[in-house]
């Protein structure tokens, strides 16, 4: 099943999604993919003349698709905007919002588009500067993250076969506080984007304490600094896989006291990006899993990177999981 089977139907048609690389054959039909099958109202950020001829070139139809072009200059409204943000004069505004990555981000913060797309042509780090220097982290969050939305063939557990893994795709080596924010901000994902009540396992190769180390005491501290800052999650460990995901291993390593995640968890949090990414990869080479993302999060808007490999199906998908998700947070 790809992304848009399993995404559209929780679009939102009226969802306006900012794509800032119009010139780029794949977000064209990408962006005409979503008009058509009413995933995303796109709209595309960059030189009108340029996108039009692109579309021309590749035989793209893209009527009815906004075009918001500023290479005649910024709008004063958005040079303003950006000026209030960042403090900078209308000179380096104006410089730096030439960009129309930096133009679709502030798009997404002043409100004229409910999330944004990008990363088929920029790379992840310009994606996250303008993000994260634009639109900002959500309210308590230091830092952001990814997470994989897997589909597991077969499986029962998680949710309906469905599991959030993160972080796998941004963040090396989290500290505990970091951790405990991605923790969160996964658990958010969970509940605004798939209508979950998240059950958030903290990984390790300790569980309850078996096993003694520094490694372990991140993964600990994380657990008790997430609980105070987000009670009203469940979010417990740390604990290994098999703690988090078979209720009988569950039951045995735990005293009997598995709690409201152990064996049952629908998020997995990675204690590192080393473990992360080998075991999204894992489980899709050797369970055939669907893997969706990676997806941004902790932003204060619904944000995503691309692959810059991505194909026309791929960025589509992304989109459909974004416009769900933004409804998801109106």
């Amino acid at each position: 099943m790809g992304a848009i089977s399993l995404f559209g139907k929780k679009a939102w048609k009226g969802c306006r999604i900012a794509l800032p690389e119009g010139e780029d054959e794949r977000v064209l039909r990408a962006a005409e993919m979503a008009r058509d099958k009413g995933l995303a109202s796109p709209l595309l950020v960059g030189e009108r003349r340029k996108i039009e001829a692109a579309a021309k070139k590749f035989g793209v139809g893209i009527g009815g698709i906004p075009i918001v072009d500023a290479s005649g200059g910024v709008p004063g409204e958005y040079l303003r905007a950006y000026g209030k943000i960042r403090k900078a004069a209308p000179r380096v505004a104006e410089r730096i919002l030439s960009n129309p990555l930096f133009l679709a981000a502030l798009m997404v913060r002043m409100g004229e588009a409910d999330g944004m797309v990008a990363g088929a042509a920029y790379t992840s780090a310009d994606v996250i500067t303008a993000s994260e220097g634009i639109i900002g982290l959500r309210k308590g969050i230091s830092v952001p993250s990814s997470f994989f939305i897997m589909e597991v063939p077969g499986y029962r557990g998680g949710e309906k076969g469905l599991l959030l893994f993160a972080d796998s795709s941004v963040n090396i080596e989290p500290d505990a506080e970091q951790l405990a924010d991605i923790a969160i901000t996964t658990a958010h994902t969970a509940k605004e984007l798939l209508g979950w009540e998240p059950r958030v396992a903290m990984l390790s190769f300790s569980t309850k304490g078996s096993a003694v180390h520094p490694r372990v005491d991140k993964v600990a501290g994380a657990v008790r600094i997430a609980n105070k800052k987000a009670p009203k999650f469940a979010i417990e460990g740390e604990m290994q896989g098999d703690s988090a995901l078979v209720e009988k291993t569950a039951m045995k390593k735990m005293g009997g006291k598995a709690g409201k995640v152990g064996g049952r968890a629908n998020v997995l949090i990675f204690p590192d990006l080393d473990s992360g990414n080998i075991a999204y990869k894992l489980v899709q080479a050797l369970a055939k899993a669907n893997a969706y993302g990676p997806i941004l999060q902790g932003f204060d808007r619904p944000v995503s990177d691309l692959s810059r490999g991505a194909k026309v199906e791929d960025i589509a998908g992304v989109i459909a999981i974004l416009s769900g998700w933004a409804r998801g947070r109106k």
